[in-house]
């Protein structure tokens, strides 16, 4: 099988990634925000250049297996512009229920963690990006193969959502107009995303559209003011750690938990916090403790 060629956005994009992090650190110190930590931006950074260097071979694989699936379409959907238009929402759509996942399986929470891990929200936190993902969370975007859009235009579309998604990982940005922010996903809706504040935790899962949160009971507005982080944040700058220790915390649970081989693959599906034991504590019983307390049960 002869794999064509594809524009890799991604790369063309990193010359105005770099500008924009260095223009945000200038403007951060000159409005006298909180001080830039310049630690945390070197992680991000260089999680975010693995990433880049890992996408180089696992690219070549995910459309290989999209190439393969794309035999058994349903429909054969042109590169027309309204097939684009379609598309953008289609592909948005999937990437809403690969990120809501990502937060509800710890299979998935495994590999995205690590976008969650900094305790800052700056533009190096959007490049701050897994390892691990890229080789298997590819899977969420079969049915658009399936239905007969293109493996190219798949791609294609998954690096526009990406390169979106880096403009709203700012404090800069307060509200912008209101037509804007009851569309589209925001720096104000996603710093609720990055948010461990009990009322944040699991909202906001968009990509470039708000409106799937608001559709599937997801939706959050920034009240508060947004703490950053994870519930229990790894405290290490080590990029081998913050890429992988999900990794080895899920496979330990597995292997030491005294309990059937059932409910030990149930820490690979369960949400991040399940325990066989039943002494779990996850994001769904924090923010309903929260409620209750709240009067918003």
């Amino acid at each position: 099988m002869q794999i064509p060629e594809i524009p890799n956005l991604i790369h063309y994009t990193i010359p105005f990634f770099i500008a924009t992090v260095i223009l945000e650190i200038i403007l951060t110190i000159k409005v006298k925000l909180e001080d830039y930590e310049f630690k945390d931006a070197r992680t991000s950074i260089a999680m975010g250049l693995g990433n880049v260097f890992i996408g180089l071979f696992t690219k070549s694989l995910v459309l290989v297996c999209f190439l393969f699936l794309y035999q058994f379409r349903v429909f054969t959907i042109p590169f027309a512009w309204w097939s684009w238009g379609i598309l953008l929402f289609a592909e948005d759509f999937c990437y809403y229920w690969f990120h809501r996942i990502s937060h509800e399986s710890r299979l998935f929470w495994a590999s995205h963690v690590v976008h969650h891990s900094s305790k800052k929200y700056n533009l190096s936190t959007a490049l701050r990006q897994t390892w691990s993902g890229s080789f298997y969370t590819f899977i969420f975007w079969f049915p658009l193969i399936i239905i007969g859009f293109h493996p190219i235009m798949v791609l294609v579309q998954m690096s526009i959502s990406l390169i979106y998604q880096y403009w709203i990982h700012t404090e800069l940005i307060h509200k912008l107009p209101k037509w804007f922010e009851a569309i589209f996903n925001t720096p104000s809706h996603h710093r609720v995303h990055h948010a461990t504040n009990a009322q944040y935790l699991d909202r906001n899962h968009a990509g470039i559209f708000i409106i799937w949160d608001k559709l599937f009971g997801t939706f959050e507005p920034e009240i508060e003011k947004p703490i950053y982080g994870l519930v229990k944040n790894i405290e290490t700058y080590n990029v081998i750690k913050v890429a992988f220790l999900e990794w080895k915390n899920m496979f330990k649970d597995f292997f030491t938990s005294k309990t059937s081989l059932l409910n030990k693959l149930k820490y690979f599906i369960k949400p991040p916090g399940w325990k066989h034991d039943g002494t779990s504590i996850l994001s769904k019983d924090i923010r309903k403790e929260w409620e209750e307390k709240n009067g918003q049960a």
